[in-house]
């Protein structure tokens, strides 16, 4: 297993393009890949609903878990993707 912290700083947080984004950047990977907010609720990277179930907002420091056989891939893409887009 495999995680890494970010703290958002798109002004808007994580709304629904970036969601989408990322949900499709996920699904081609074969690792689970969850997203952690501030209060500990955890969603799976791969549905969008739980995504924007969390409602981060900016300034929230989020926790990625990526665990499986592509997990260092998985979590590098990822974690260039928050870099480039939140």
């Amino acid at each position: 297993m495999e995680k890494f912290q970010y703290t958002i700083t798109d002004e808007l947080g994580i709304h629904a393009r970036p969601a989408g984004m990322l949900v499709r950047l996920c699904m081609s990977f074969k690792s689970n890949l969850t997203l952690t907010n501030q209060d500990g609720t955890t969603a799976s990277l791969k549905r969008i609903f739980t995504v924007m179930g969390l409602s981060v907002k900016c300034g929230d420091t989020v926790i990625v878990t990526a665990d499986g056989e592509d997990e260092k891939a998985a979590l590098e893409t990822v974690k260039q993707h928050f870099s480039a887009y939140l």
